[in-house]
């Protein structure tokens, strides 16, 4: 169980286009930490990232797959290298948007009941 070849092929994409070559990036899998016991003890499946050119170090393992942890893992290494490259993030686009759906909707509130 993995990611789709759709997704992985987005992925390469976006990497290709913001010059992030796989050669660049540093893998190690590492043994989780939290509960979980036996299956987490016995199994390295938590990715470790290092972009060697930014820096950058990603640890992902939210999941029980290595597989499905590296591609997340490697998504959210593309998505911080991209924050630093270009300024913005998903989060700032997304926490903007919501203020101004907030701003929008107490103009209309207020509109509404000062008549």
């Amino acid at each position: 169980m993995g990611p789709g070849d759709k997704k992985v092929k987005e992925l390469k994409d976006k990497m290709g286009a913001l010059g992030i070559k796989p050669g660049d990036i540093d893998e190690t899998f590492i043994r989780s930490s939290g509960r979980g016991g036996q299956r987490l003890n016995k199994v390295a499946s938590c990715v470790h990232l290092r972009h060697r050119p930014t820096g950058i170090i990603v640890k992902y393992g939210a999941k029980r797959s290595q597989n499905l942890n590296r591609f997340l893992g490697l998504r959210l290494l593309v998505e911080k290298i991209d924050e630093t490259l270009h300024g913005t993030s998903r989060t700032d686009t997304a926490t903007e948007k919501l203020r101004r759906q907030k701003q929008r909707r107490k103009r209309r509130s207020r509109s509404k009941y000062t008549s």
